[in-house]
């Protein structure tokens, strides 16, 4: 089966980028000249410029757009205003997660859901499956190119493009029609960096065209960044990556997200299974932790106390800025002080490392 490419995948090659399969699509993992490191330390300092067109768009239509949505998602999307962005897990009956989403509103009839890239397919299923009467979800994915232009230097890139005040675009909200080189676009405040910083959507057909124009502009302050230093930032950042801190097996609750699940609100899907898990309170819970000994953890390396396993490793490795091996594990809750001593099980041995609280980086984004 051939991979699917981005309406980018030719600035890919312009600018060298080490291209890898990630979830049936051909993307950079890196580009020459900067690779991981290099890249990760741009967006923390200056600025770098990603191609995140394979997430997904789902869009939701109809005189009770609201109230499905609400049915769908653990927040509450009743204190949403036209042109704000909500971030939400979308759970199961039994607290699992189907995904995590951002949830774009234009108005009380018209909902854009965008959708983390391996789950488009599944996620449309589910919002279908459970439709409400004159409703409409459909994947317009298609229809757009996403740009995420992030880090300290984004906005004074982004502005000399624009005549719209960015200072205006508060952080998780969104103008559906700020011209970029005079090219219309939807630009949001958000991000998946820690940094300040816009998501861009295009049409296919715009974004090379924009991705150049912000390339020129940026001049040695902007670079392309490919998915390791995505996933690098992300992680530094403590934000969630579905598959690894949310699943169908882990809830909200357990993995650190309790704020995005409002159980005071309308009914929605999990909703009981949530409260019964709050009243019941927690088995095991999201920690942060550093190692002690020497070794870098990863994704699904078991977590040991005495011998005896307490959960696994849901990220983990050697953080760029703070040039140590720290990571979060799902472990159970009697382990959870920080203080505690654990194992992380590398290469069939067990290293130490220490549950602690305030590891991970400081969010930069721009609240007003």
């Amino acid at each position: 089966m051939s991979l699917k490419q981005t309406p980018l995948y030719p600035m890919h090659l312009k600018y060298h980028g080490k291209m890898i399969e990630f979830e049936g699509w051909e993307l950079p993992v890196q580009y020459e000249g900067m690779g991981i490191i290099k890249e990760h330390q741009m967006v923390r300092e200056n600025a770098g410029l990603f191609d995140v067109s394979h997430m997904g768009e789902i869009l939701i239509t109809g005189e009770k757009a609201e109230a499905f949505v609400q049915k769908l998602i653990c927040n509450d999307v009743k204190i949403m205003q036209d042109g704000q962005v909500l971030y939400s897990p979308m759970c199961y009956p039994n607290g699992g997660v189907v995904d995590d989403l951002l949830v774009y509103r234009y108005n009380l009839q018209k909902y854009l859901l965008v959708v983390n890239a391996a789950n488009v397919d599944k996620d449309l299923a589910w919002m279908k499956e459970n439709l409400l009467e004159g409703v409409k979800a459909e994947n317009v994915s298609p229809e757009y190119a996403q740009l995420a232009l992030q880090g300290p230097k984004a906005q004074d890139i982004l502005q000399t493009l624009t005549d719209t005040d960015l200072n205006s675009l508060k952080f998780f909200w969104f103008n559906p029609a700020v011209k970029i080189a005079g090219v219309e676009c939807l630009v949001s405040r958000t991000g998946y960096t820690g940094e300040d910083g816009f998501e861009i959507y295009v049409q296919p057909a715009e974004a090379v065209f924009i991705w150049e124009e912000l390339m020129r502009t940026g001049g040695e302050q902007l670079c392309p960044v490919g998915l390791g230093a995505r996933d690098s930032l992300r992680f530094e950042a403590k934000l969630p990556l579905y598959g690894q801190e949310l699943d169908q097996d882990i809830t909200p609750l357990e993995t650190g997200l309790g704020f995005f699940v409002k159980l005071n609100t309308d009914d929605f899907i999990g909703k009981a299974a949530l409260v019964q898990q709050k009243e019941a309170g927690l088995t095991r819970k999201l920690v942060e932790f550093s190692m002690l000994g020497k070794g870098i953890p990863r994704s699904h390396y078991e977590v040991q106390k005495n011998g005896v396993a307490i959960g696994q490793v849901t990220s983990g490795m050697h953080s760029p800025t703070f040039k140590k091996s720290i990571g979060l594990a799902l472990i159970k809750i009697e382990h959870s002080e920080p203080g505690t001593e654990i194992e992380i099980i590398i290469r069939d041995k067990a290293v130490k490392a220490m549950v602690g609280t305030g590891i991970f980086y400081g969010k930069k984004t721009k609240s007003k």
